[in-house]
């Protein structure tokens, strides 16, 4: 991907790269493929480009958006988001057919977005903004990067920025539940049982 609507592509891990016609103009700036048939290319003025051949042709879509979209991350073949100017954020779950804008609550720019599965992701953008879904992008929370170096790439739960910037994502460790002490019933104590007398014996006559 590039400016003027560069797309290439390879099929021999690199050893030669093939160019595609994008049928745009637009600087191509994000993709993402989720096999070697289907992919999605975002970029200037809220282009949306599909593919479902390898790239024999890419088909514009309705993104709904002018402003530029600079990253988008699919995690199977309908469900994707795409980040970009402004705090834009734009959800599908049906393949690009249609993208509905999110609520980032920024209207910075976010430059990287990364999903581990439909539910769980992260956006990441200018002054350090790391934003993180739980739900599917129906809501963003802003989380605490501690750099204000802007953040452009993030994969997983890592992301890298301006400044030599590397941010990991470390789940806190739980603190351990103390196990409840079981309690002992206390046993009776026995009652002790009477020692017999013997019986004094009659002494017999002389």
């Amino acid at each position: 991907m590039g400016y003027g609507g560069t797309i290439v592509t390879t099929t021999d891990g690199g050893n030669s790269w093939t160019s595609q016609s994008s049928g745009t103009f637009n600087p191509l700036v994000g993709v993402s493929r989720t096999d070697a048939n289907t992919g999605t290319a975002v970029g200037g003025a809220g282009i949306v480009l599909r593919t479902t051949d390898g790239g024999n042709n890419w088909v514009p879509q309705v993104s709904g958006t002018e402003s530029d979209l600079l990253r988008v991350s699919f995690t199977d073949e309908n469900n994707g988001t795409a980040v970009g100017q402004f705090g834009t954020i734009l959800r599908t779950t049906d393949g690009g057919s249609h993208w509905v804008p999110q609520q980032s609550g920024t209207t910075e720019v976010l430059a990287g977005v990364s999903f581990t599965d439909t539910d769980h992701g992260i956006a990441v953008g200018a002054f350090g903004i790391i934003l993180r879904t739980t739900n599917g992008g129906e809501n963003w929370v802003r989380e605490n990067s501690g750099t204000d170096y802007d953040i452009s790439r993030v994969s997983l739960t890592t992301a890298v920025g301006y400044g030599g910037a590397i941010l990991r994502r470390t789940e806190p460790t739980p603190t351990p539940t103390p196990s409840p002490t079981p309690s002992t019933t206390p046993r009776p104590t026995p009652t002790p049982r009477p020692i017999p007398v013997p019986r004094p014996r009659p002494t017999p006559p002389r």
